[in-house]
């Protein structure tokens, strides 16, 4: 059963008069985690983009990179946006349930912080009020602030600073800058994010951050040879 099946099933609850935020609540295991993971970046972007009270397209375009998501389930991906930007609950309870379902996995966590950090600066601009929401969904992920600031470097527009990529003081010795590097490959190589239970349909964010770490350490080695 692919996993728009499975969302659908969800979604049938839901016609059903359940909360989306309990939803959640039966998704606590593979594979339905996978079906949770794509609900909760749908949900938590529906928040943030309720947080900075606008919805552009390059954010949604953004969200389209992330997922892909076949035309026949447009509707069903647009029906889960709108509940949740409808929904009384706030976002702290969604972030809350998520960070409950994949505590044993904080880097699915990270995986997921970062798709909403992407999909925030997409259109170009950094809301303070999206960095607001961004901040405090990572302090319920149990996101450290070197990581977060780390992501946010890897999608902001204009130059790059490649040290804030890499996560590593400027500076750095060169071992230390390599060793970190291909820490980085292995832990946002698209092949391990799906090991870990991120659905096929968001490998596009593993390539685009990857391809950015790549950049990062290619300009910190070329600055060396200058």
């Amino acid at each position: 059963m692919s996993i728009w099946s499975r969302i659908r099933e969800s979604l049938a609850a839901l016609a059903r008069g359940e909360p989306l935020s309990r939803v959640f609540e039966r998704l606590a295991t593979p594979p339905e985690r996978t079906v949770a993971f794509t609900i909760a970046v749908i949900a938590l972007g529906a928040k943030m983009a309720k947080a900075d009270g606008r919805v552009t397209r390059d954010e949604v375009a953004a969200f389209r990179e992330i997922f892909s998501i076949p035309p026949e389930e447009e509707e069903n991906a647009a029906r889960i946006y709108n509940l949740a930007r409808t929904d009384v609950a706030g976002f702290e309870v969604y972030a809350e349930r998520i960070a409950a379902m994949f505590r044993d996995r904080p880097a699915v966590l990270a995986d997921l912080l970062e798709g909403l950090v992407y999909i925030a600066i997409a259109d170009g601009e950094y809301h303070p009020c999206e960095h607001a929401f961004l901040e405090e969904v990572a302090r319920i992920f149990g996101v450290s602030e070197a990581q977060f600031r780390a992501m946010r470097a890897r999608h902001l527009p204009g130059e790059i600073d490649p040290w804030s990529v890499l996560g590593i003081a400027p500076g750095a010795d060169p071992v230390e800058v390599r060793a970190r590097y291909r820490e980085l490959v292995r832990e946002l190589h698209p092949d391990q994010m799906v090991a870990r239970g991120v659905p096929h349909e968001a490998r596009r964010l593993a390539e685009q951050r990857l391809a950015t770490v790549n950049d990062a350490y290619a300009q910190l080695r070329a600055d060396r040879a200058g």
